[in-house]
């Protein structure tokens, strides 16, 4: 009965370092470990076998080393600006429905569709709409918070109730307050 209590502890104290050697931790010596098999009268034990010959099959739910990188969380991509569409309509998908940089002074609304890839939890996206004539002077700058785990379409539009003075024109898209976008445009009379 000794010698298989020996047996069960040792095998105990074998498991637990190979698991906990196996995720890179050190297991502290348990306080109550048994007395070693050597000080049992040679008469009555065996020769114990070594450590390396004793198989022992993985715990239920567990993961060896092999497989802990197959378990690894894929690195998240980061989040980006891909394409900036201009155009003066939109579907019900809020994407331009037919790209342009050239538009009519009689066009009451103009879009910008921000295409973005990857994730983020909380990113500013802003666009600055410029008149380019003369000394220049800013038409809009509109700023929208997003928070996305893929692809996303962002639109930013700018309206006129009149027409719009014939000329040169810039929008100009930042994320978080750095610009990664632009695009020029004109418009003319119809």
């Amino acid at each position: 009965m000794t010698r298989s209590m020996h047996s069960v502890a040792l095998y105990a104290t074998l498991l637990t370092g190979l698991l906990l050697g196996g995720c890179g931790k050190n297991a502290p010596a348990p306080a109550s470990a048994p007395a070693p098999a050597s000080t049992a009268p040679a008469a009555t034990t065996s020769a114990p076998r070594p450590a390396a010959s004793v198989a022992v099959p993985p715990a239920a739910g567990t993961v060896g080393a092999a497989g802990a990188s197959s378990v690894a969380t894929p690195p998240v991509a980061p989040f980006t600006v891909a394409k900036l569409t201009l155009g003066s309509a939109v579907n019900a998908e809020h994407q331009v429905v037919r790209a342009s940089d050239s538009f009519a002074t009689t066009d009451k609304t103009l879009y910008a569709t921000v295409a973005t890839e990857g994730s983020t939890q909380g990113a500013t996206l802003n666009a600055k709409w410029s008149y380019l004539e003369g000394e220049g002077q800013l038409v809009s700058s509109i700023s929208q918070s997003i928070a996305t785990d893929g692809p996303a379409i962002t639109t930013f539009k700018v309206q006129n109730p009149d027409l719009w003075p014939a000329g040169k024109y810039k929008v100009e898209i930042s994320l978080d307050g750095k610009p990664v976008a632009k695009q020029d445009f004109q418009i003319g009379k119809s």
